[in-house]
């Protein structure tokens, strides 16, 4: 799972394994190996290619599909939303002002 998340995450950057190698300071064929899985990399390394691609190490390692772990999911925050609006029998929210509410509430706490 890691090589095939490594490669997407490459590809979707629009970057070549040369650029990847040249920016950690590795050789072009031992990030080929990574990423064809032929080897893993150390702890040190995995962080450093999570923090360059901001996603989480277990989003590189496949243990989650959320690439961020502090990213919030916006159904969920939708969901949360409604039934904490809809407590007391307050009428349905329409369905584009429950999603501005949630984009601001995560845009919110992303700025924390």
């Amino acid at each position: 799972m890691f090589s095939e998340r490594l490669k997407s995450l490459r590809k979707e950057a629009k970057l070549t394994q040369k650029d990847i190698a040249s920016q950690f300071g590795f050789s072009q064929p031992a990030y080929q190996q990574w990423e064809s899985g032929k080897k893993k990399p150390s702890a040190e390394t995995l962080e450093k290619f999570a923090s360059f691609f901001n996603v989480s190490t277990d989003y590189l390692l496949g243990n989650t599909n959320k690439k961020n772990s502090n990213e919030l999911d916006i159904e969920k925050v939708k969901e949360s939303l409604k039934k904490s609006l809809g407590y007391n029998g307050a009428p349905d929210i329409p369905e584009d002002e429950l999603e501005s509410m949630a984009q601001a509430f995560i845009k919110h706490f992303k700025n924390q």
